[in-house]
Protein backbone atom coordinates (compact mmCIF):
# COMPACT_ATOMS: atom_id res chain seq x y z
CA UNK A 1 0.00 0.00 0.00
CA UNK A 2 1.22 3.67 -0.39
CA UNK A 3 2.67 5.19 2.64
CA UNK A 4 -0.07 7.71 3.40
CA UNK A 5 -4.04 7.21 1.81
CA UNK A 6 -4.31 5.01 -0.10
CA UNK A 7 -5.24 5.85 -4.37
CA UNK A 8 -8.38 4.28 -6.17
CA UNK A 9 -8.62 4.73 -10.05
CA UNK A 10 -12.13 4.80 -10.63
CA UNK A 11 -12.38 3.49 -14.08
CA UNK A 12 -15.69 4.02 -14.95
CA UNK A 13 -18.91 6.32 -14.34
CA UNK A 14 -20.11 6.18 -10.84
CA UNK A 15 -22.91 8.23 -8.76
CA UNK A 16 -21.53 11.14 -7.52
CA UNK A 17 -22.53 10.03 -4.03
CA UNK A 18 -19.36 7.45 -3.87
CA UNK A 19 -16.49 10.37 -3.94
CA UNK A 20 -17.52 11.76 -0.30
CA UNK A 21 -18.07 7.98 1.08
CA UNK A 22 -14.26 7.46 0.08
CA UNK A 23 -13.17 10.54 1.05
CA UNK A 24 -14.66 10.04 4.83
CA UNK A 25 -13.41 6.41 4.63
CA UNK A 26 -9.51 7.93 4.37
CA UNK A 27 -9.06 7.34 0.37
CA UNK A 28 -7.61 9.29 -2.73
CA UNK A 29 -8.85 8.73 -5.75
CA UNK A 30 -8.70 9.50 -9.32
CA UNK A 31 -11.76 9.78 -11.52
CA UNK A 32 -11.21 8.54 -14.65
CA UNK A 33 -15.09 7.33 -16.14
CA UNK A 34 -13.65 7.95 -19.87
CA UNK A 35 -10.20 6.40 -19.71
CA UNK A 36 -9.14 4.65 -22.72
CA UNK A 37 -7.76 1.14 -22.32
CA UNK A 38 -3.91 2.26 -23.38
CA UNK A 39 -4.50 5.17 -20.65
CA UNK A 40 -5.69 2.60 -17.92
CA UNK A 41 -2.77 0.22 -18.49
CA UNK A 42 -0.10 3.03 -18.58
CA UNK A 43 -1.64 4.64 -15.51
CA UNK A 44 -2.80 1.59 -13.60
CA UNK A 45 0.53 1.11 -11.93
CA UNK A 46 0.31 3.77 -9.59
CA UNK A 47 -3.13 2.68 -8.11
CA UNK A 48 -3.83 0.64 -4.56
CA UNK A 49 -7.02 -0.05 -5.93
CA UNK A 50 -9.44 -0.18 -8.89
CA UNK A 51 -13.21 0.48 -8.99
CA UNK A 52 -14.77 -0.56 -12.23
CA UNK A 53 -18.49 -0.94 -13.38
CA UNK A 54 -19.26 -2.72 -16.60
CA UNK A 55 -17.32 -1.17 -18.90
CA UNK A 56 -13.64 -1.70 -18.06
CA UNK A 57 -12.11 -5.59 -18.67
CA UNK A 58 -9.51 -5.90 -16.31
CA UNK A 59 -7.69 -9.24 -17.82
CA UNK A 60 -4.53 -10.28 -17.68
CA UNK A 61 -2.96 -7.47 -19.18
CA UNK A 62 -4.19 -4.96 -17.31
CA UNK A 63 -3.22 -6.82 -13.86
CA UNK A 64 0.52 -7.44 -15.10
CA UNK A 65 0.59 -3.32 -15.42
CA UNK A 66 -0.53 -2.73 -12.22
CA UNK A 67 2.06 -3.32 -9.96
CA UNK A 68 1.15 -2.10 -6.61
CA UNK A 69 -2.36 -3.03 -7.15
CA UNK A 70 -3.83 -4.60 -3.76
CA UNK A 71 -7.70 -4.51 -4.49
CA UNK A 72 -10.51 -4.48 -7.09
CA UNK A 73 -13.85 -3.36 -6.55
CA UNK A 74 -16.65 -3.86 -8.70
CA UNK A 75 -19.73 -2.00 -8.17
CA UNK A 76 -22.05 -4.31 -8.98
CA UNK A 77 -22.62 -8.24 -9.25
CA UNK A 78 -20.80 -10.25 -11.75
CA UNK A 79 -17.24 -10.66 -11.66
CA UNK A 80 -17.12 -11.95 -15.53
CA UNK A 81 -14.70 -8.75 -16.75
CA UNK A 82 -12.21 -9.60 -14.18
CA UNK A 83 -9.46 -11.90 -14.69
CA UNK A 84 -9.65 -13.75 -11.34
CA UNK A 85 -7.21 -16.41 -11.58
CA UNK A 86 -4.03 -13.63 -12.43
CA UNK A 87 -6.02 -11.34 -9.66
CA UNK A 88 -5.47 -14.50 -7.57
CA UNK A 89 -2.25 -15.28 -8.45
CA UNK A 90 -0.83 -11.73 -7.79
CA UNK A 91 -2.54 -11.72 -4.38
CA UNK A 92 -4.82 -8.71 -5.77
CA UNK A 93 -8.43 -9.44 -3.45
CA UNK A 94 -11.62 -8.55 -5.53
CA UNK A 95 -15.03 -8.05 -4.53
CA UNK A 96 -18.26 -6.99 -5.50
CA UNK A 97 -21.22 -5.12 -4.55
CA UNK A 98 -23.88 -8.11 -4.87
CA UNK A 99 -26.09 -7.10 -2.13
CA UNK A 100 -26.44 -3.73 -3.48
CA UNK A 101 -28.97 -3.95 -6.07
CA UNK A 102 -30.21 -7.19 -5.13
CA UNK A 103 -33.63 -5.47 -4.24
CA UNK A 104 -33.64 -3.79 -7.83
CA UNK A 105 -32.95 -7.14 -9.40
CA UNK A 106 -35.71 -9.14 -7.34
CA UNK A 107 -38.59 -6.29 -7.85
CA UNK A 108 -37.65 -5.82 -11.73
CA UNK A 109 -37.55 -10.13 -11.71
CA UNK A 110 -41.14 -9.96 -10.49
CA UNK A 111 -42.01 -7.13 -13.09
CA UNK A 112 -41.18 -8.76 -15.93
CA UNK A 113 -42.85 -11.52 -14.94
CA UNK A 114 -46.18 -10.51 -13.70
CA UNK A 115 -45.88 -8.22 -17.28
CA UNK A 116 -45.76 -11.11 -19.42
CA UNK A 117 -48.15 -13.21 -17.62
CA UNK A 118 -50.99 -10.25 -18.00
CA UNK A 119 -49.70 -9.75 -21.50
CA UNK A 120 -49.27 -5.91 -20.20
CA UNK A 121 -47.25 -4.57 -22.94
CA UNK A 122 -49.16 -6.33 -25.54
CA UNK A 123 -52.46 -4.95 -24.13
CA UNK A 124 -50.99 -1.49 -24.15
CA UNK A 125 -50.07 -1.23 -27.67
CA UNK A 126 -53.28 -3.20 -29.15
CA UNK A 127 -55.71 -0.35 -27.05
CA UNK A 128 -53.46 2.04 -28.06
CA UNK A 129 -54.17 1.19 -31.72
CA UNK A 130 -57.93 1.19 -31.12
CA UNK A 131 -58.38 -2.80 -30.52
CA UNK A 132 -59.90 -3.60 -27.31
CA UNK A 133 -59.35 -7.72 -27.19
CA UNK A 134 -60.10 -8.83 -23.86
CA UNK A 135 -60.13 -12.24 -24.38
CA UNK A 136 -56.96 -12.18 -26.49
CA UNK A 137 -55.31 -10.82 -23.21
CA UNK A 138 -56.50 -12.65 -20.73
CA UNK A 139 -53.57 -13.31 -18.28
CA UNK A 140 -52.46 -16.14 -15.86
CA UNK A 141 -51.57 -15.56 -11.91
CA UNK A 142 -48.32 -15.69 -10.80
CA UNK A 143 -49.51 -17.45 -7.50
CA UNK A 144 -50.49 -20.54 -9.22
CA UNK A 145 -46.93 -21.01 -11.06
CA UNK A 146 -43.97 -23.37 -9.45
CA UNK A 147 -40.84 -21.18 -9.81
CA UNK A 148 -37.34 -22.64 -10.17
CA UNK A 149 -34.19 -19.85 -8.91
CA UNK A 150 -30.91 -21.47 -10.05
CA UNK A 151 -28.62 -19.46 -8.22
CA UNK A 152 -29.11 -18.60 -5.06
CA UNK A 153 -27.00 -15.81 -3.88
CA UNK A 154 -28.09 -12.12 -3.56
CA UNK A 155 -30.39 -11.79 -6.06
CA UNK A 156 -31.55 -15.26 -6.15
CA UNK A 157 -32.80 -15.10 -2.91
CA UNK A 158 -34.12 -11.46 -2.74
CA UNK A 159 -36.22 -12.83 -5.84
CA UNK A 160 -37.56 -16.35 -3.80
CA UNK A 161 -38.69 -13.68 -0.90
CA UNK A 162 -40.59 -11.86 -3.20
CA UNK A 163 -42.00 -14.29 -4.90
CA UNK A 164 -43.15 -16.01 -1.83
CA UNK A 165 -45.43 -13.28 -1.22
CA UNK A 166 -47.58 -13.72 -3.66
CA UNK A 167 -47.97 -17.14 -3.49
CA UNK A 168 -46.12 -18.85 -5.66
CA UNK A 169 -44.38 -22.46 -4.41
CA UNK A 170 -40.45 -21.68 -4.91
CA UNK A 171 -37.69 -24.10 -5.58
CA UNK A 172 -34.37 -23.11 -5.55
CA UNK A 173 -31.09 -24.82 -6.79
CA UNK A 174 -27.50 -23.88 -6.20
CA UNK A 175 -24.53 -26.32 -7.69
CA UNK A 176 -21.92 -24.65 -4.85
CA UNK A 177 -24.22 -24.29 -1.49
CA UNK A 178 -25.47 -26.86 0.80
CA UNK A 179 -28.35 -26.13 2.99
CA UNK A 180 -29.64 -22.86 1.46
CA UNK A 181 -33.67 -23.40 1.44
CA UNK A 182 -35.61 -21.33 3.97
CA UNK A 183 -38.90 -20.02 4.59
CA UNK A 184 -38.99 -18.26 0.94
CA UNK A 185 -37.41 -21.40 -0.95
CA UNK A 186 -37.35 -24.95 -1.05
CA UNK A 187 -34.15 -26.70 -1.80
CA UNK A 188 -33.67 -28.64 -5.12
CA UNK A 189 -31.79 -30.51 -7.72
CA UNK A 190 -31.81 -28.55 -11.09
CA UNK A 191 -33.91 -32.28 -12.52
CA UNK A 192 -36.70 -31.40 -9.92
CA UNK A 193 -37.01 -27.67 -11.47
CA UNK A 194 -36.65 -28.95 -14.92
CA UNK A 195 -39.40 -32.07 -13.72
CA UNK A 196 -41.70 -29.60 -11.65
CA UNK A 197 -41.37 -25.73 -12.89
CA UNK A 198 -43.62 -23.72 -14.58
CA UNK A 199 -40.99 -20.77 -14.43
CA UNK A 200 -37.19 -21.06 -14.79
CA UNK A 201 -35.25 -17.74 -13.08
CA UNK A 202 -31.62 -17.42 -13.94
CA UNK A 203 -29.32 -16.03 -10.96
CA UNK A 204 -26.02 -17.29 -11.83
CA UNK A 205 -22.66 -15.60 -12.91
CA UNK A 206 -21.12 -16.35 -16.53
CA UNK A 207 -18.14 -18.78 -15.92
CA UNK A 208 -16.80 -21.09 -18.93
CA UNK A 209 -19.42 -23.81 -17.28
CA UNK A 210 -22.72 -21.68 -17.56
CA UNK A 211 -21.63 -19.64 -21.10
CA UNK A 212 -24.53 -21.01 -23.41
CA UNK A 213 -25.47 -23.74 -21.09
CA UNK A 214 -29.62 -22.38 -21.66
CA UNK A 215 -29.44 -24.67 -25.26
CA UNK A 216 -31.65 -26.75 -26.84
CA UNK A 217 -30.95 -30.16 -24.92
CA UNK A 218 -31.44 -28.07 -21.62
CA UNK A 219 -34.86 -26.56 -23.12
CA UNK A 220 -35.96 -29.98 -23.85
CA UNK A 221 -35.29 -31.64 -20.58
CA UNK A 222 -38.39 -29.60 -19.38
CA UNK A 223 -41.01 -31.97 -18.80
CA UNK A 224 -43.61 -29.23 -19.16
CA UNK A 225 -43.71 -25.81 -21.11
CA UNK A 226 -42.36 -23.12 -19.50
CA UNK A 227 -41.14 -19.29 -18.63
CA UNK A 228 -37.52 -18.74 -18.84
CA UNK A 229 -36.48 -15.20 -17.24
CA UNK A 230 -32.96 -14.09 -17.54
CA UNK A 231 -31.49 -11.36 -15.53
CA UNK A 232 -28.02 -13.01 -14.97
CA UNK A 233 -25.95 -12.48 -18.38
CA UNK A 234 -26.85 -12.60 -21.93
CA UNK A 235 -24.34 -15.04 -22.86
CA UNK A 236 -26.11 -17.61 -20.37
CA UNK A 237 -28.69 -18.35 -22.61
CA UNK A 238 -28.50 -19.09 -26.72
CA UNK A 239 -31.40 -16.87 -28.06
CA UNK A 240 -31.28 -19.52 -31.43
CA UNK A 241 -32.23 -22.32 -29.19
CA UNK A 242 -34.91 -20.02 -27.32
CA UNK A 243 -36.21 -18.74 -30.81
CA UNK A 244 -36.75 -22.81 -31.29
CA UNK A 245 -38.23 -23.25 -27.69
CA UNK A 246 -40.53 -20.37 -28.23
CA UNK A 247 -41.58 -21.67 -32.02
CA UNK A 248 -42.29 -25.62 -30.47
CA UNK A 249 -44.17 -24.39 -27.61
CA UNK A 250 -41.73 -25.55 -25.33
CA UNK A 251 -41.03 -22.47 -24.08
CA UNK A 252 -44.23 -20.58 -23.22
CA UNK A 253 -42.42 -16.79 -22.65
CA UNK A 254 -39.37 -15.10 -22.09
CA UNK A 255 -38.08 -12.20 -19.92
CA UNK A 256 -35.12 -11.11 -21.24
CA UNK A 257 -33.03 -8.23 -19.71
CA UNK A 258 -29.75 -9.57 -20.64
CA UNK A 259 -29.17 -10.34 -24.53
CA UNK A 260 -25.94 -12.46 -26.02
CA UNK A 261 -24.72 -9.32 -27.73
CA UNK A 262 -26.61 -6.03 -26.41
CA UNK A 263 -24.46 -3.90 -28.95
CA UNK A 264 -27.90 -4.29 -30.65
CA UNK A 265 -26.64 -1.72 -33.58
CA UNK A 266 -23.91 -4.40 -34.21
CA UNK A 267 -25.35 -7.85 -34.61
CA UNK A 268 -24.56 -10.19 -37.03
CA UNK A 269 -27.15 -11.51 -39.92
CA UNK A 270 -27.55 -14.28 -37.68
CA UNK A 271 -28.12 -12.51 -34.48
CA UNK A 272 -30.19 -9.95 -36.47
CA UNK A 273 -32.72 -12.62 -37.37
CA UNK A 274 -33.14 -13.80 -33.83
CA UNK A 275 -33.25 -10.13 -32.45
CA UNK A 276 -36.32 -9.32 -35.04
CA UNK A 277 -38.21 -12.81 -33.71
CA UNK A 278 -37.64 -12.05 -29.88
CA UNK A 279 -38.66 -8.46 -30.64
CA UNK A 280 -41.49 -8.70 -32.52
CA UNK A 281 -43.09 -11.53 -30.63
CA UNK A 282 -45.81 -11.06 -28.19
CA UNK A 283 -44.33 -13.82 -25.83
CA UNK A 284 -41.04 -11.73 -24.97
CA UNK A 285 -40.62 -8.93 -22.61
CA UNK A 286 -36.82 -7.04 -23.19
CA UNK A 287 -35.52 -4.17 -20.93
CA UNK A 288 -31.70 -2.55 -21.73
CA UNK A 289 -30.35 -4.47 -18.64
CA UNK A 290 -30.91 -2.34 -16.07
CA UNK A 291 -32.64 -5.31 -13.76
CA UNK A 292 -30.10 -3.78 -11.25
CA UNK A 293 -29.87 -0.40 -11.97
CA UNK A 294 -32.76 1.88 -9.96
CA UNK A 295 -31.46 5.37 -8.38
CA UNK A 296 -31.52 3.48 -4.80
CA UNK A 297 -29.38 0.57 -5.93
CA UNK A 298 -27.06 3.32 -7.70
CA UNK A 299 -26.60 4.82 -4.21
CA UNK A 300 -26.47 1.34 -2.16
CA UNK A 301 -23.79 -0.15 -4.36
CA UNK A 302 -21.35 2.53 -3.06
CA UNK A 303 -22.35 2.09 0.02
CA UNK A 304 -21.54 -1.73 0.27
CA UNK A 305 -18.21 -0.56 -2.04
CA UNK A 306 -16.87 1.80 1.03
CA UNK A 307 -18.05 -0.64 3.78
CA UNK A 308 -16.03 -3.66 1.87
CA UNK A 309 -12.84 -1.51 1.08
CA UNK A 310 -12.91 -0.44 5.22
CA UNK A 311 -12.74 -4.24 5.86
CA UNK A 312 -9.88 -4.73 2.77
CA UNK A 313 -8.05 -1.78 4.46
Amino acid sequence: MSQNRPTILIADEMHPSLFSMLEQAGFDYQYEPNISRPALIEQISGYDGLIIRSKTAVDAEVLNAARQLRFIGRAGAGLDLIDLDTAQRRGIRVFHAGEGNRDAVAEHTVGMLLGLLANLAKGDREVRRGVWDREGNRGYELGSLTVGIVGFGNNGRATARRLSGFGCRVLCYDKYLTRYGGTFAQEAELEQIMEEADVLSLHIPLTPETRLMVDDAFIERFEKPFYLVNIARGEIVSLPALVRGLESGKVRGACLDVLENEKIAKLTPEQQTVFDYLRNSDKVLLTPHVAGWTHESYVRINEVLVNQLKEVI
